[in-house]
C-alpha cells in the first residue's frame, strides 16, 4: 500500500501507467491517472519520463537505502562525426613521453651526437639521465661539449663588408648615378659609412673609452694616448685638409694651429676643447665626410690631380683620398680593440688601392730617410738617370687585394725593372697596411725575405716611416 508516508518500488509485475493488463484492460490506475503528478512518492511526471528513469524505482528521489538512480548511457562523441577536442582544450596537460630504456653501451656511442645536438627528443632525455648517475660518461660529455664549443667559430654582427659595394653595384646597374662618386673617392665613402655604422650606437661609456694612437718616428715606436670620441676629432682635422683644398670650411675655425700639419691641427683642436670630445664630435666628421664625397663627385675625374698640402709634403687630391681612407680604417680597427668588438678589412678592391699607394710612396720615403742617415750606407746605392732602370725590390703582397710592385731603391725617379731585382719580399696584405700604420714594428713583420738583407731592412723601415699621428 502507497499512503503519503511510504514509498514502496513496484516491481516488474505491477502494471505502470499506460499499461495493459492481460486482460486486455489498462492498468488499476486507470487512464485518467496518466501524466499525473503525485505530491509524494507518485508517479513521475511526463518530463521525467522523457528523462529516462531506470525500471526500479522509476525516476522518483530514491529512499534512503535505496540503490541510486542510474542515468540512460548517452551517445559517444565518437559516433557523432563531430571533431575530437584537444587535450588542450579540455585542461589535460599529455605527460612527457617516457624516455627509452637503454643500455650502458649504447647511451655511452650517443654522447657524440648528444654533443652535437643531434640526438632525438627521447634519446637526449634518456642521455641526460644516464649522466646523473653515470660519472665517466658526464666527464666524457663535458669534454665533447667543450670540443664543439672550438670547432664554431665565433660569427661577428657586422655585415659582410664588400655587401655594402655589391648592392650599390647592383643598384647603380639599373640606374647609373646622373653624378657618380669617382673610383678613386670609393674607398673613402665606403670606409667611412663603415666607421659611422660603428659609433652608432656608442654609449657614454664606449666614447670615453681609452685608445692610443701608434705610430713610427724615425726608428722607434710612439703612442699618443686619447679617447674613441678623441680619434673622432683627429679624423675630423686631419680630414679637414681636404676639405680646405676644396673651398670647403676648416673645423677647426678659428682654432690657431702652429703648423698645417695633421698632428699639429690634432693637437690645437684638442686643445681648444674645453672638455674632452664627447658624442657630439661625430655629427661633424659625419656631415664633413659626405661634404668631401659630393664636392668631389660634382667636380669630376679632372680634380683628381688637384694639390692637397701636408704641411710637410702634399699630394694629389686622389691619393688624398685613399691616404684619408686608410687611416680611417686604421682608426676603426683602433676603437674597435678599444671597445672589444670585431672589425673587417675594406674590401678586396680597395684595400688593394691603399695597398699601390703605400708601394707607390715608398721609393720617396726611402730617399728620405737615406738623407736623414737612416737607410744603409751610400756604397750600395747605384746612381741612374731619372726614368732608367737600378737596383729594384719586389714587393709581393699576398691574400686579398694583393699583387706585386717592383720598387726602385737608389732614387725615387728610377725605374724598377726585374732584371736589376736584388731582394724579394712577401707579405700578407692586411699585415703589410698594419706595417705603414705603424701598428706592427718591421722587426716583427711576418715577412718572407730572399736576397739584399740590407735592401729589405730598408724597404720595411720606409714601410714603417710612412705612419704618422
Amino acid at each position: 500500500m502507497n499512503g503519503p508516508e511510504r514509498f514502496e518500488a513496484h516491481d516488474g509485475d505491477d502494471g505502470d501507467v499506460g499499461d495493459v493488463g492481460e486482460n486486455g484492460r489498462e492498468g488499476e490506475h486507470g487512464p485518467e491517472e496518466k501524466g499525473n503528478t503525485r505530491d509524494e512518492g507518485g508517479l513521475r511526471d511526463e518530463d521525467d519520463l522523457r528523462d529516462g528513469g531506470g525500471e526500479t524505482g522509476r525516476g522518483d528521489t530514491p529512499a534512503p537505502g535505496s540503490p541510486p538512480r542510474i542515468p540512460l548511457p548517452r551517445a559517444s562523441v565518437e559516433d557523432s562525426g563531430l571533431p575530437l577536442p584537444a587535450p588542450a582544450d579540455l585542461g589535460v596537460t599529455p605527460p612527457p613521453p617516457a624516455p627509452p630504456i637503454l643500455e650502458h653501451p649504447v647511451l655511452k656511442a650517443l654522447l657524440g651526437a648528444w654533443a652535437l645536438a643531434a640526438c632525438s627528443a627521447e634519446e637526449a632525455t634518456a642521455v641526460e639521465e644516464h649522466l646523473g648517475d653515470c660519472g665517466s660518461c658526464a666527464d666524457e660529455a663535458r669534454r665533447l661539449r667543450e670540443a664543439v664549443g672550438l670547432l664554431q667559430r665565433p660569427e661577428s654582427l657586422d655585415l659582410d663588408p664588400g655587401l655594402r659595394t655589391r648592392v650599390l653595384d647592383t643598384c647603380l646597374e639599373r640606374r647609373p648615378p646622373r653624378i657618380p662618386v669617382p673610383d678613386w673617392a670609393a674607398a673613402y665613402d665606403a670606409e667611412t659609412a663603415r666607421l659611422d655604422a660603428l659609433l652608432q650606437d656608442f654609449g657614454d661609456a664606449e666614447w670615453h673609452a681609452p685608445v692610443r694612437l701608434r705610430w713610427f718616428r724615425a726608428d722607434a715606436a710612439t703612442s699618443r694616448r686619447t679617447t674613441v670620441a678623441g680619434v673622432i676629432a683627429h679624423l675630423l682635422s686631419v680630414d679637414g685638409l681636404v676639405a680646405v683644398a676644396l673651398g670647403l670650411d676648416d673645423p677647426l675655425g678659428d682654432v690657431p694651429s702652429r703648423k698645417p700639419t695633421p698632428a699639429a691641427r690634432t693637437e690645437a683642436l684638442w686643445r681648444a676643447s674645453h672638455f674632452p670630445p664627447t658624442r657630439f664630435v661625430r655629427a661633424p666628421w659625419r656631415e664633413q665626410s659626405h661634404s668631401l664625397v659630393r664636392t668631389v663627385s660634382f667636380t669630376g675625374g679632372g680634380a683628381g690631380k688637384m694639390p692637397v698640402p701636408y704641411g710637410d709634403f702634399e699630394l694629389p687630391l686622389h691619393d688624398a683620398m685613399l691616404d684619408r681612407a686608410f687611416e680611417c680604417w686604421v682608426h676603426a680597427e683602433d676603437i674597435a680593440d678599444a671597445v672589444d668588438y670585431p672589425y673587417d678589412p675594406p674590401s678586396p678592391r680597395h684595400l688593394h688601392r691603399m695597398i699601390d699607394l703605400a708601394a707607390r710612396m715608398l721609393p720617396t720615403a726611402l730617399a728620405h730617410r737615406r738623407r736623414a742617415g737612416l737607410a744603409s750606407p751610400a756604397h750600395h746605392r747605384h746612381l741612374v738617370a731619372a726614368g732608367e732602370p737600378g737596383r729594384t725590390l719586389r714587393l709581393e703582397i699576398e691574400g686579398s687585394g694583393g699583387g706585386e710592385w717592383l720598387i726602385p731603391l737608389d732614387s725615387p725617379a728610377a725605374k724598377g725593372s726585374a732584371e736589376h731585382e736584388v731582394a724579394h719580399v712577401a707579405l700578407d696584405g692586411v699585415e703589410f697596411c698594419r706595417l705603414a700604420a705603424g701598428h706592427v714594428p718591421p722587426q716583427e713583420a711576418a715577412a718572407g725575405q730572399v736576397g739584399d738583407r740590407d735592401a729589405i731592412r730598408d724597404v720595411l723601415f720606409a714601410a714603417a716611416s710612412l705612419s704618422r699621428m
